[in-house]
Order: C-alpha cells, then structure tokens, then sequence
C-alpha cells in the first residue's frame, strides 16, 4: 500500500523552530530523490528540499541556511529540521518523491497526508 505520512507541524512564533517527519512506502521511498513540498493558501505548491539516496541535498533559496532535510533509510523516513521560521513559512508541507509518485490508480500524484506549520506571534 502506498503511503506518505507527515507529521510535527504546528503553530510557532516567528524565529522557532520545527522538526517535520515523513513515513513513506517502500514503493515510494525506494525512489533515488525525496523532498519536501509546501503549498500556502492561494499559491502553487513548491519543492522546498530535496535529498537523494546518498545524501546529497539541495534547497530552495529562501530556505537556504535555515531549513535542513535528512533521511533515515532503514526507517522510510525522511526529516526536514525548520529553523528561524517566518510568517512566509506558513504553509501545509508535504513529502513525496521527486518527481511525484504517480498513482496508476488514480492518473494522479498521490500527495498523502500534509502537515500544517504556522508561524504566527
């Protein structure tokens, strides 16, 4: 069964921070690149974090120095460390492959569950 579970977000004061994590299927972990996705209200959703099987990583620039992105293999488990949040940080954040798992089933990426973060004073 397919499956992308996050978990850990919450509300936080600007300059907090947060530690995300995501369960992942084999079937979908298994793939050389995840990443960390987020979509604020009215804007398109955006690759935030990527990481490949061995542990190179690449970031978006505005999180650049800020946010961190790891994995655990043995798990199916991959993490994103949030430091210094912002207001502009406030989004619902997902993890998936990238590309995207594309659900046969459906003819659609399959995003799974997404873990809200607001940083709010």
């Amino acid at each position: 069964q397919v499956q992308l579970v996050a978990s850990g977000g919450g509300l936080v004061q600007p300059g907090g921070s947060l530690r995300l994590s995501c369960a992942a299927s084999g079937s979908i972990f298994s793939r050389s690149v995840m990443g960390w996705y987020r979509q604020a209200p009215g804007k398109q959703r955006e690759l935030v974090a990527g990481i490949t099987s061995g542990g190179n990583t690449n970031y978006v620039d505005s999180v650049k120095g800020r946010f961190t992105i790891s994995r655990d293999n043995a798990k199916n488990t991959v993490y994103l460390q949030m430091n210094s949040l912002k207001p502009d940080d406030t989004a619902n954040y997902y993890c998936n492959s990238n590309p995207p798992y594309y659900s046969q089933t459906y003819r659609r990426p399959y995003w799974g569950q997404g873990t809200q973060v607001t940083v709010s004073s």
